[in-house]
């Protein structure tokens, strides 16, 4: 090798140790500029899939169908674009089949209250059957489709009745009390106070004062980021 060749050869080790020494100082000194850039990167991605996450909630409504209350109710839900979830006793379905079937047709679920409103774990496991059934068939009439959900009254469901009907029981985590208040502020308070993400609102739509509060919840909840889902798509998620 010549002396060029030297020369060359000294250059590139001059440079290669000066480049080593660089990367040393700047790992003293704190973290390397591109490990610094991918590291905010990495905390921007992850605060934006979390603020990106949806809320999902859903609005349930027991003792229906009411001939006038829940005719609003629809109509305001309509118009609001939300799906909510309707629990039915049996008897109140008579006369309001219109009402039931705007229900179906408006893209809500449709479920069992009993037929009279019963608690059912104080009956024989064939009777409350029999509350159960009767209840199904009723909305069968109208709506074609046999429920997949009950609401058992005052939240009291029996093991034992999952075996002798093919129905998932849904119960709730959100409870303002509007039958015993009917109060609409008192009420909206209340939900708008205890509601999180996988929220269950329980209401009633045989009170003009909790349809008024269900208009409020879901406009307050929707400028909060809050979508609306039926409790099946709660419960499946």
């Amino acid at each position: 090798m010549g002396k060029r060749g030297v020369t060359v050869l000294l250059t590139v080790l001059l440079a290669v140790c000066l480049l080593g020494m660089e990367k040393i100082k700047s790992r003293e000194a704190g973290t390397e500029p591109e490990q610094e850039e991918n590291i905010n990167v990495g905390a921007e991605t992850a605060e934006s899939t979390a603020e990106d996450e949806p809320r999902l909630v859903a609005l349930t409504f027991d003792d229906g169908p009411h001939a006038v209350f829940t005719k609003k109710l629809l109509d305001g839900l309509k118009e609001r674009d939300v799906k909510a979830t309707f629990f039915l006793i049996g008897k109140s379905i008579e006369g309001k089949e219109d009402v039931v079937k705007q229900m179906a047709e408006d893209g809500h679920l449709v479920g069992s209250h009993t037929y009279n409103h019963v608690q059912l774990t104080k009956l024989p496991v064939k009777k409350a059957c029999e509350e159960i059934t009767m209840t199904n068939d009723a909305i069968y009439n109208v709506t074609g489709k046999i429920p997949e959900y009950i609401r058992p009254p005052f939240g009291s469901w029996d093991k034992e009745l999952e075996c002798a009907v093919n129905m998932t029981a849904v119960l709730w985590n959100v409870d303002p009390r509007d039958w015993q208040v009917q109060d609409t502020d008192t009420v909206v308070k209340h939900v708008l106070n205890h509601v999180e993400n996988g929220s269950i609102i329980l209401l009633h739509d045989v009170y003009g004062t909790s349809v008024e509060a269900a208009f409020q919840i879901v406009d307050a909840l929707k400028e909060q980021g809050y979508t609306f889902v039926t409790v099946d798509e709660l419960i499946l998620d």
